[in-house]
């Protein structure tokens, strides 16, 4: 199958919640999209796929990248996207979630929120009727294991398979932990949460690593052993104390992870692996779960991964808005006129 015909023409679930929800076929056809996308707006090409769309963005919680990326990845595709908070509109106040979905549903083609809860993000796409994508939830975080998936694709070990492919995410079992073990098992890598017992990756997510692993290849394990980082492929971490996580005091963090788990060029080197890639979800907080040396050193991949944000949002946008097919269409097309 070349790089233009997906296998999945229009996508499986209305919703882009969670990508536990989708198999590996479908994640690999949104990869797809993204890249070829991205080959062609770098090359110079323009698209106007969704000309006329609008996408309402709901924010609970402060944004950079997921921000940025979905309004860039908008407006490159002729389309329009709004930045709403809760402070800004009536959510919160007089209303309530559910009547504020059927509004977005009758005004807006598609519906992207970052929210406190994760069943917020349920109630917006059960009653918006539209396609919903999850910004960010205290769950999970999609759309960055698609940005991360596509940085890993675009920086894969030479010669390997994937199931000789390790990932080992260090430090705390944020959401985006639990994505990646998720999204990597499902394609085959082998994922390693290496982190404090007492912050250790939940035991669902573990079991849902396994069941991949056993479908795809590959395999998910916790650990606090430092051998287990020896041959990572790939080395990521997150913030120790983030945004679900104001009411637990810094020292409290620093305590449990600090030094062990900070990714520093000891760490980098116990992994014998002298191509070991970084990836980091960012924001970091600099010389606390990463040092300046990694973030900024060779093996970093922290930024590629935060442009590939854009990436990843050009595709589901187009593939949730049920026209990548259309899309890479169009695109072969500019291409053999050449």
């Amino acid at each position: 199958m070349d790089g233009y015909t997906l296998r999945h023409k229009e996508p499986s679930k209305k919703d882009f919640l969670d990508t536990a929800d989708f198999d590996q076929s479908e994640i690999v056809d949104i990869i797809k999209t993204a890249r070829t996308v991205r080959s062609f707006i770098k090359s110079g090409g323009y698209l106007n796929s969704l000309y006329h769309k609008n996408l309402a963005m709901l924010f609970e919680q402060k944004s950079t990248r997921t921000r940025i990326s979905f309004e860039v990845a908008m407006e490159q595709l002729g389309g329009h996207a709004l930045n709403l908070a809760p402070g800004a509109i009536q959510l919160g106040a007089h209303e309530t979630i559910e009547d504020t979905a059927k509004v977005f549903g009758r005004m807006c083609d598609m519906v992207m929120a970052r929210v406190d809860r994760h069943e917020s993000i349920e109630a917006l796409a059960k009653y918006s009727g539209v396609p919903t994508i999850n910004g960010m939830s205290d769950r999970v975080h999609p759309t960055q294991g698609i940005g991360d998936m596509i940085t890993i694709f675009d920086n894969w070990p030479k010669g390997k398979r994937p199931n000789d492919v390790k990932v080992v995410f260090v430090g705390d079992a944020t959401q985006v932990c639990n994505t990646i073990c998720e999204i990597s098992t499902k394609l085959g890598m082998n994922f390693v949460h290496y982190g404090p017992k007492n912050h250790k990756i939940a035991d669902e997510w573990l079991e849902i690593g396994r069941k991949n692993g056993e479908r795809y290849g590959g395999s998910a394990k916790w650990s606090d052993d430092p051998k287990d980082l020896e041959g990572a492929d790939f080395l990521y971490t997150d913030v120790w104390y983030g945004l679900y996580d104001k009411e637990t005091p810094k020292d409290v963090y620093m305590k449990d992870f600090y030094p062990k788990y900070q990714v520093n060029d000891e760490m980098i080197e116990a992994t014998g692996n002298e191509n070991v890639k970084f990836l980091h979800c960012l924001p970091a907080n600099r010389n606390e779960e990463v040092t300046d040396s990694v973030l900024d050193g060779p093996h970093s991949l922290a930024f590629d991964e935060a442009e590939n944000r854009l990436t990843a949002q050009r595709a589901l946008v187009l593939y949730f808005g049920r026209v990548a097919q259309m899309t890479l269409d169009y695109i072969k097309e500019q291409q053999d006129k050449k």
